[in-house]
């Protein structure tokens, strides 16, 4: 089980899940039906799950060749490629069930997000914007949430996963200063590798400017109060102290950037959520 929850990073399931929980608690205007939150959860955990073996399947030779990823478990061969086809298959099924149980639009729509989030692990081969299709990936998880409480398409919801993906792109650029030197050898393509640390830094930087301003353009829509714009300056000042952390010449907290910084993000944007809703 630990090699499965690591081959998939289960741990970044941080990153996206309180986004799609922020957008249902919006959409529902509190808590909704433990039907429709058990089947969310579910469709976010198979979504991911399949996404992340995707990945893996298809830079395990990739992967291979990079010192920072040769112990991955299907490197290795503690988990061997029929089984991560096997969990693949497995976690696509059970998003398509989850999106069938919810409602006939997440079903039509379902098939859209399975290519999105298949298609994003081969996007380095071929554009250095692939940050921006790992941000749509995790981005659409707030639009799926309020199509599945809602169960229409409704343009409340595209504030907070423009903000998601303009946020994931920008913290992407600033993991992918790890892999510099690799993906130029290998002839793999990031903004990085494009542009240069200091350019890749400065586009981080303006997306995660964005995304604060789309963050609070979204509570403007909800009408959230003064708990969840508390939220925002904190993630603001999260946001620049992770920007403090990494410049070209020193990335030795590449790390505390990454995973530390952008799970206190999320966590306390849905934290000064679920306390602006508890309090009307």
């Amino acid at each position: 089980m630990r090699k499965y929850l690591e081959l998939v990073k289960f741990s970044h399931t941080i990153f996206a899940l309180p986004f799609a929980v922020i957008s249902m608690l919006a959409a529902a205007d509190g808590w909704p039906s433990g039907r429709i939150l058990g089947w969310i959860l579910v469709a976010m955990v198979c979504a991911r799950t399949m996404a992340m073996t995707f990945n893996r399947i298809m830079d395990r030779e990739i992967d291979a060749l990079n010192p920072r990823t040769a112990t991955r478990p299907l490197v290795t061969g503690d988990i061997s490629m029929a089984q991560a086809w096997w969990l693949w298959g497995f976690t696509s099924l059970g998003f398509f069930l989850a999106a069938w149980s919810l409602n006939p639009l997440c079903l039509v729509l379902s098939p859209i997000v399975w290519l999105v989030l298949n298609g994003y692990s081969l996007s380095k081969r071929f554009t250095a914007w692939t940050h921006l299709l790992l941000g749509l990936s995790l981005g659409l998880a707030p639009l799926g949430a309020w199509v599945a409480v809602t169960g229409r398409m409704d343009w409340h919801p595209i504030p907070l996963s423009l903000a998601v993906i303009l946020w994931v792109a920008g913290f992407d650029i600033i993991y992918s200063l790890q892999d510099e030197d690799i993906d130029k050898k290998l002839g793999l393509n990031s903004i990085v590798v494009r542009y240069g640390a200091a350019g890749g830094l400065i586009l981080s930087r303006i997306f995660h400017f964005l995304a604060v301003i789309l963050f609070l353009w979204f509570g403007l829509i909800q009408d959230f109060g003064t708990i969840y714009f508390l939220g925002i300056a904190v993630v603001a000042a999260t946001l620049v102290a992770e920007h403090h952390l990494v410049s070209p010449e020193d990335r030795s907290k590449i790390n505390a950037a990454f995973f530390t910084a952008n799970g206190i993000v999320s966590l306390v944007l849905l934290a000064a959520t679920c306390l602006d809703l508890a309090l009307r």
